[in-house]
């Protein structure tokens, strides 16, 4: 007999996606598979109001995407150290009978309902943030370099796709400075529509500041080679195209200085040419210098 007095409902919990740029897989999410938000509290007497549900955050590394599993839609991107993004968001509270009187009818018996949360199933795939991405075919020489000037041990045999998986090193620079060099799985022609590692190689080279093509010395064609391998990018993703490129000929310790000369007049005078060794370490310094200078200078739009 003294008026309405239901306090509203609490929002159920959000299921939150947050940076961390401490955490550089998704490792620890292995078994947490799971992941159920509690509902809101009702609304009480006297117009109180019902407490939320208590927010679920998961913490991600940088570079993290968050996907849908049914749709395969990209729903989440996480870019930021502390950025937090409501991945699935908890119904709303719904309203106390309070809100319902009026002049005629002071003392309403409904309230309305809160909203029902969502569920589904979602997926988290990491790309692999480097500064320097290795592109090449298979056996083009991507895990010896790596092996050579990081500290990285990928797996290096004399069979294609040794690497199935990004191998990451940080190259040490001059005066204590460094970047990040991933050695990304090789790449066949018909990539982009997924032949051979298809798309599991070509997402992480989105995440790459400046690309380098290994092309080994002993390729049949070098220009056709490096041809297929920018044809593959532009049909994955035409935006690669504006990256920094960089072309090495890997083994070069098999060739003389007139076999350098008629690969280099062969090659696209837009794009910086260097010969390489691993083995001998020849031009090693030359190309970390080169990569050093690309990274920190400004990308033509034009």
């Amino acid at each position: 007999m003294g008026g309405p007095d239901g306090g509203d409902g609490g929002r159920g919990a959000h299921i939150i996606l947050k940076g961390n740029r401490n955490l550089w897989t998704l490792l620890h999410l292995r078994y947490y598979k799971n992941v159920l938000a509690e509902d809101g509290e009702k609304g009480g007497a006297n117009n109180c109001h019902g407490r939320d549900g208590k927010d679920i955050v998961i913490e991600v590394p940088l570079g993290t995407i968050a996907r849908d599993e049914e749709t395969g839609n990209q729903e989440v991107e996480i870019l930021e150290d502390g950025q937090e993004v409501i991945w699935l968001p908890g119904g709303k509270g719904g309203l106390g009978n309070s809100h319902f009187a009026t002049p005629t009818n002071q003392a309403p018996e409904h309230a309305q309902p809160g909203l029902p949360g969502v569920e589904g199933w979602k997926v988290l795939e990491l790309k692999v943030l480097a500064d320097v991405g290795l592109v090449g075919f298979p056996n083009a020489g991507k895990s010896t370099l790596l092996s050579v000037i990081t500290a990285a041990k990928p797996k290096i045999a004399d069979y294609a796709f040794t690497t199935i998986t990004p191998n990451l090193g940080i190259v040490d620079y001059r005066d204590g400075r460094s970047f990040c060099m991933a050695d990304l799985p090789g790449i066949i022609e018909g990539a982009a529509e997924g032949r051979g590692l298809g798309h599991r190689f070509l997402r992480h080279i989105e995440r790459n500041a400046a690309l380098l093509f290994l092309i080994p010395a002993d390729s049949k064609d070098h220009r056709k080679e490096f041809e297929i391998l920018v044809n593959e990018l532009e049909q994955y993703n035409p935006e690669l195209l504006h990256k920094q490129f960089l072309i090495a000929i890997s083994k070069s310790d098999m060739l003389d200085e007139e076999l350098k000369n008629a690969i280099a007049n062969e090659m696209p005078k837009t794009v910086p040419l260097l010969f390489i060794s691993s083995v001998t370490n020849q031009g090693l310094t030359a190309l970390k210098d080169k990569l050093w200078t690309l990274l920190n200078e400004p990308i033509n739009q034009e």
